[in-house]
């Protein structure tokens, strides 16, 4: 009997030795696939993706992910992107940054270098391009501009998410990112994704004159600022879509990933939410002759640079936009040190039929910092 009970009290020490070395084991194991490095390097992640983890603000109930994809020489746009976003919005922001692995490093060092004011209200996380296994990774990331097409399979690797924002890097904000956000509640049952059209003006439509494949009547859309409910376009099997429209479609299109939108919501016309020209205000809205009636009533919302205005002498009224922003030093008057410096930047464009209403670029901005300066609010005050 006495034999017994040392044999039972010595196979439960042996018992319990083993499942504290155990738990012991996995937490090491756990420590080590949620890395925390600081040296620009990568880590694994459970679910096989790679990330660098995120710097700031723990997350909030409120907050807003913005997401965008930059490959080669798109470093400082992007940062002037993501500098527009935090200069006005009043919610928490989480920038989700895909890149290739090379500029990853150089992100997080520039993001790192921004002062605590704005760490206060944004937060980012890093990710390498990636696609789905059994895909042809280089054919996809050659599609249209390098690494473009990434924004095809963000609600698949962000499948957390409730809600994003997808942007270009060549986007700025020219009011409150809450403001865009919003359009979220506006959807109707059907609805998972909101954009802008591509052109107001029939003569002026690429798509109705030279598309080969279905686009979204009557001159398809734009999709370089793209609002997603994430769950409802997984629900409707997005990918499923997304990737035989490629296989058969691939010799047609012309502008890589929208094409492909195009063609979904050319079928889907229901899920679709559009939006205004000013909240995707582009030079095709004045390079030849004004054609976004709600930029000339209520201002421009949201400037996107593409056909690389930012970076030529071809339309002025841009670039002074883009220097404006990118030159603008944090914790300075946003009157003074933005608004001003931008309507004397556009000044010297008086030439071009942009430049001509370059009201129309700063109207909005106004509006918003007069709305700051009645509330005596900073914009990095932390949301309450």
């Amino acid at each position: 009997m006495r034999r017994s009970m040392k044999t039972m009290l010595r196979w439960s020490v042996l018992v319990s030795s083993f499942i504290c070395l155990l738990y012991l084991l996995l937490t090491v194991v756990s420590s080590q696939n949620h890395c925390n490095k600081d040296d620009g390097s990568h880590c694994d992640t459970p679910d096989g993706n790679l990330y660098l983890p995120s710097r700031g603000l723990g997350e909030k109930r409120n907050t807003i992910h913005l997401s965008v994809v930059a490959c080669g020489d798109r470093l400082e746009e992007t940062l002037t992107m993501i500098k527009s976003a935090t200069l006005l919005t009043r919610s928490p922001i989480h920038v989700h940054i895909f890149s290739d692995d090379d500029l990853r490093p150089k992100f997080k060092q520039r993001l790192d270098l921004w002062p605590s004011i704005v760490h206060v209200k944004l937060a980012y996380s890093l990710y390498p391009i990636q696609y789905p296994d059994g895909e042809n990774s280089n054919e996809w990331r050659q599609l249209f501009k390098p690494c473009a097409s990434q924004r095809l399979f963000l609600p698949n690797i962000l499948s957390h998410l409730d809600s994003l924002l997808y942007v270009d890097t060549d986007i700025l904000f020219m009011r409150p990112l809450d403001d865009i956000w919003n359009f979220l509640s506006e959807f109707n049952a059907s609805q998972m994704a909101a954009m802008a059209p591509e052109h107001e003006e029939p003569t002026a439509s690429w798509y109705s004159r030279f598309a080969r494949h279905p686009f979204v009547p009557p001159y398809g859309i734009n999709s370089g600022v793209m609002l997603m409910n994430v769950t409802r376009m997984l629900e409707a099997k997005w990918l499923d879509h997304i990737i035989p429209y490629y296989k058969k479609h691939q010799y047609d299109i012309t502008w890589g990933d929208q094409d492909l939108i195009n063609i979904f919501f050319h079928y889907f016309p229901e899920k679709l939410f559009q939006y205004p020209c000013e909240w995707n205000y582009r030079p095709d809205h004045c390079m030849y002759m004004s054609n976004c009636r709600s930029a000339e009533e209520r201002g421009v919302s949201i400037v996107h640079g593409n056909r690389g205005v930012y970076h030529n002498d071809k339309q002025l009224a841009f670039r002074a936009i883009y220097n404006a922003i990118r030159d603008y030093e944090f914790g300075t008057d946003l009157e003074e040190g933005l608004y001003k410096k931008m309507v004397e930047n556009l000044e010297k464009d008086k030439h071009t039929n942009c430049g001509k209403i370059s009201n129309v670029f700063t109207k909005q901005l106004s509006k918003q910092i007069s709305k700051l300066m009645k509330m005596k609010r900073n914009p990095f005050d932390e949301n309450k």
